[in-house]
């Protein structure tokens, strides 16, 4: 810790982490220092000091799989590639019974604890197949958590039901809905949603929306996708509008910032963003992400899904804590021919034990099922 403290005492961001280390959060402009600053190494000695504090060296992880229900979607978010317009011949929704053989094919082959059922926005779905869904689900796979449905997907459904979204909320809970994934935030800036997604919610739904589905007792993740038109100043706001919820609310299990990708995406074919933002970002995103919501956000995810397991086994030493899901079945990010999508958990715990970490397998609500 001394050596800490000479670099800290020698570093324009020194006060900053002195005092998140003395258990002060930093605000607005403190935060904007940190995203402004290049001393990436220091933010991660403190990231990952504040995270071994309070998990030791271990890391966790959910034996999960991705089903992406529809592609169909009226949203044309320029940085998706996975997405098809109502009627195109790549379209398709997902049978109730697809559902349920997919379902039982992971339960089967992999025992997940966790679907992550998530998809476009498509205007032909009523609320009941989100219903008929998740009770099935809860009724034959009663192990097996339901994070379901981004905000945006949300307000959709209340948009087809003429209905509110709390209203919304209030039903899925009731069909099975256990959690929401954090989805759809972006960066919580509509001047910057006005570039990549103009159709989609604006900042103030998606808090709206989380801020409804805590009350309802619907804990959920947050989210950011950085590294596309946004500026650092708007990194900083989206990073304070969530701790301001936090406070509020205390929903948000988890965040996880993730890397733009732009391979095959209109943003790619309007040269708007032409690569993605690369491994030293994605550690200084992790770093700040654990010192801004140490001590209000429990979980860190290390975003192996855009950046890969190497740098993801580095991100647990910059201030993640998990290592997010094995995503089985994922189709959204590899529409853009990223790499592998998709990890078993013995891979999982290779990679986490590669770096001296013990790993435990944990569920829906960061419970431990077992430790590895």
């Amino acid at each position: 810790m001394s050596q800490l403290t000479q670099q800290l005492h020698r570093s324009e961001i020194g006060d900053v982490l002195e005092n998140s280390l003395a258990g002060t959060r930093p605000g607005y402009d403190e935060c904007l220092r940190l995203l402004e600053s290049d001393d990436v190494h220091l933010m991660g000695l403190v990231g990952g000091y504040l995270t071994r504090k309070k998990f030791g060296r271990t890391a966790s992880f959910v034996n999960n799989m991705i089903l992406n229900y529809t592609n169909v979607c009226i949203t044309d978010c320029k940085f998706c590639a996975f997405y098809r317009q109502p009627g195109h011949d790549e379209s398709y929704t997902v049978s109730l019974e697809q559902v349920e053989a997919r379902m039982k094919a992971a339960w089967d082959m992999f025992g997940i604890t966790q679907v992550m059922f998530q998809g476009g926005h498509n205007p032909k779905l009523k609320i009941e197949y989100y219903e008929d869904a998740f009770r099935m689900i809860r009724s034959k796979f009663p192990k097996v958590g339901v994070h379901a449905l981004s905000a945006s997907e949300i307000d959709m459904i209340s948009k087809v039901e003429h209905t509110s979204t709390k209203e919304v909320l209030a039903r899925l809970k009731d069909a099975g809905l256990q959690s929401v994934p954090g989805a759809g935030a972006e960066i919580l800036v509509d001047s910057v949603k006005q570039v990549i997604s103009p159709k989609k919610i604006s900042s103030a739904t998606w808090l709206r929306i989380m801020e409804e589905a805590h009350a309802l007792d619907i804990p959920s993740s947050a989210t950011m996708m950085y590294g596309h038109v946004e500026a650092k100043k708007e990194i900083a706001e989206h990073f304070v509008k969530i701790a301001r919820l936090q406070e509020k609310s205390r929903g948000f299990m988890a965040f996880i910032p993730w890397s733009f990708e732009p391979n095959n995406t209109q943003m790619q074919k309007d040269e708007t963003v032409k690569y993605s933002a690369g491994g030293t970002e994605l550690l200084k995103m992790i770093a700040i992400s654990r010192i801004m919501y140490d001590g209000l956000i429990p979980h860190i995810q290390s975003s192996w899904l855009t950046n890969g397991i190497a740098m993801a086994q580095m991100a647990l030493q910059y201030g993640a804590d998990d290592f997010g899901g094995t995503l089985l079945g994922e189709e959204v990010v590899s529409c853009t021919g990223a790499r592998s999508t998709e990890l078993t958990a013995p891979k999982i715990i290779e990679s986490v034990k590669q770096i001296g970490y013990n790993v435990e397998e944990r569920d829906n609500f960061y419970n431990v099922v077992k430790a590895h």
